[in-house]
């Protein structure tokens, strides 16, 4: 026990039940226990409030109040010494109600006697030390980095600390009493059922898994499950320890995207230098024997095998574009010609269903290319567009100039600083799913029928690609079509980038709220933004815009805002902005530009569009446009 005295107070409008007690007290087996009385519920009420007593000895009945109201009254304002209640004749009732009020235990006084009543203050002395060590872990479970929190057996959390609310969302009033599946939406049920069974027959569990938090955000967490007991040993709560790893899951499926790459290409080269080794023989015989043999039917079966061989060849060719990018002839190409060469091919080739429009500018840029495999990039593009439109549509083939800055970079791994020709080939076919989106490139990787496609189209387009140092962006929408965007570098890049940098539009101190979930995105907006002379506040969903724009209305001259966020989204968020402030000027950002998603966007009254990623030329261009249409 405390080396301190322990407080105790009498609570009893009856003297002699006052000196029996201290009587009592004069038995008990520990030293340093003092004993106060008072016989009034006031006077009860002052002394309690003054929190001088570690202990209280309540009695039921005190005059026209009783010691229960003391009790209740007395936790309510934030009482934590442990209270006993003491009851004449024992009503279970009364005890039922004392234990729910939070007393720490009630006695019989016709049962009462020195013994026991010391074993209830010892009890709830060690009760009392109990909860405060809890209190002082709990403090230090709150500086934890890790989501921690404690669930019973029946799933409703008991605890909840700083950590879990910063990742899920969910304040500790929100969490507390709820249970788990409520406040996340585990996708692996199976998973979750056989992880319990685990945990109650070894003790302890560790996994990952997927969830989901309260603004709708996925996240991934390395889970760590540990069986709480009771002093019986028998099972009573699960601690759970998570930690956030949806960055570091990210980070992984890129890296073993790119190494499966690398993988195939390593495999495919191997494979295609033999085949190579085994066609060339074959081509070289069968076209000597051509001019050898004189029998009428082994002369129609020889062009069969030289045309196969062939084929076989060119397939092989495609297999080395994807590997080494199959340096070719390199000379200086304005893409203008290769771009209207293209059209007129497809125009004869494809069906009248699909119309075809081109559009590019006077002044484009050239490149140093190879004019053959380009030609062969963009047939490939144009022809994946045809297949993806079997009821027809509308295939587009753009081109234009693009001076790529840091801004732009730390959007896009693949881009450099520098400039860029842009070839756009956007269909309104049936679009790419999103679960094989990351494997269009793998070589004979392929969604298309047995023998009407040899999956080598799109390969051999980022081979051919990188190997003019360039990059490829794909978009796409089930049912709405796909953009495929070509990256090639331009010429004389840094002398035309710093002509234009000097002319970039300056603002004059207007303040700009950046709505966008994604937090490079935010942060690179901002600082473009302060560079030339504006000032930018950040918000990473709808419903934290809405609340930013309500404060700041009379300072924020101009919303910019993606379109697809979690919790709100774009759409929503800019209705809401309108209600707030019919005037308000927005300008709408999006990774996927689709021309429905526009049209929507202006149809709700949006000030311009802006297509992900940008750089800071097109963001200042496009806020000072915005700015002068008053």
């Amino acid at each position: 026990m405390n080396k301190n005295p322990i407080r105790v107070l009498l609570v009893d409008d009856d003297e002699d039940d006052y000196i029996l007690t201290r009587d009592w007290f004069g038995e008990f087996q520990f030293a340093g226990c003092e004993l106060e009385w008072v016989d009034t519920y006031e006077a009860a009420k002052e002394a309690i409030a003054h929190n001088n007593h570690d202990i209280y000895l309540v009695d039921y009945r005190l005059g026209i109040h009783n010691g229960l109201e003391l009790l209740r009254e007395a936790i309510a304002n934030g009482c934590s010494s442990p209270m006993i209640l003491l009851t004449g004749q024992g009503d279970w009732e009364i005890d039922l109600e004392a234990m729910k009020a939070g007393a720490a235990d009630y006695l019989e006084k016709s049962q009462l006697n020195a013994p026991l009543l010391e074993r209830s203050i010892r009890y709830a002395m060690e009760r009392k030390q109990t909860e405060q060590k809890i209190r002082e872990q709990a403090a230090l479970l709150d500086i934890a980095t890790d989501a921690i929190f404690v669930h019973d057996l029946d799933d409703p959390v008991l605890f909840w600390n700083k950590a879990a609310e910063s990742l899920y969302g969910w304040k500790k009033e929100e969490a507390i009493g709820k249970k788990t599946q409520d406040l996340w939406h585990e996708k692996n049920e199976p998973l979750l059922q056989a992880a319990f069974n685990y945990l109650m027959k070894n003790g302890s569990w560790e996994g990952e898994l997927h969830q989901r938090t309260k603004s709708g955000k996925d996240i991934i967490v390395e889970s760590r499950w540990t069986l709480v007991r009771d002093f019986g040993n028998k099972p009573k709560s699960i601690l759970v320890v998570n930690t956030d790893i949806t960055q570091k899951k990210q980070l992984e499926a890129q890296f073993l995207r790119t190494q499966r790459l690398e993988s195939i290409g390593t495999l495919a080269s191997g494979i295609a230098h033999d085949l190579n080794n085994v066609l060339a023989p074959i081509l070289m015989t069968a076209q000597l024997l051509e001019s050898k043999i004189n029998d009428e039917r082994s002369r129609q079966l020889l062009p069969i095998l030289i045309s196969n061989a062939k084929r076989g060849a060119n397939l092989v060719k495609q297999v080395l574009s994807f590997t080494r990018g199959l340096e070719g002839e390199r000379t200086l190409l304005q893409l203008k010609h290769l771009i209207i060469e293209v059209q007129q091919i497809i125009k004869e080739t494809f069906p009248k269903s699909i119309e075809i429009t081109t559009r590019m500018p006077q002044n484009l840029w050239t490149v140093s290319g190879d004019a053959t495999q380009l030609h062969q990039v963009l047939m490939n593009l144009c022809v994946n567009a045809r297949d993806a439109m079997p009821n027809g549509g509308t295939l587009k083939i753009s081109a234009e100039n693009l001076l790529v800055d840091e801004n732009y970079t730390k959007m896009n791994i693949d881009a450099k600083v520098g400039s860029y020709v842009v070839i756009t080939v956007i269909d309104t076919g049936i679009g790419i799913p999103p679960e094989i989106l990351d494997r269009i490139f793998e070589p004979f990787f392929t969604t298309k029928e047995l023998g009407k496609g040899t999956g080598l189209g799109l390969s051999t387009v980022l081979g051919i690609i990188k190997s003019h140092g360039g990059f490829v962006n794909v978009y796409s929408e089930q049912g709405k079509g796909s953009h495929f965007k070509v990256y090639l570098p331009a010429q004389e890049a840094a002398e035309t980038i710093e002509e234009v940098e000097q002319y970039l539009p300056q603002g004059n101190g207007e303040l700009i709220l950046v709505v966008d979930d994604e937090v490079a995105i935010r942060d690179i907006t901002k600082t473009s933004l302060e560079s030339h002379n504006y000032k930018a506040i950040t918000a990473s969903d709808g419903i934290e815009a809405i609340a930013l724009y309500v404060e700041h209305r009379d300072e924020i001259s101009l919303v910019l805002t993606d379109m697809v966020m979690p919790s709100m989204d774009g759409m929503t968020t800019i209705r809401t902005l309108q209600k707030i402030n019919p005037s308000v000027k927005i300008i709408a950002v999006s990774g996927l530009v689709t021309s429905d998603k526009v049209n929507a966007a202006y149809d709700v009254g949006i000030k311009a569009f802006l297509s992900k990623p940008y750089t800071a030329n097109q963001l200042l261009q496009t806020i000072s446009t915005v700015k002068g249409k008053e």
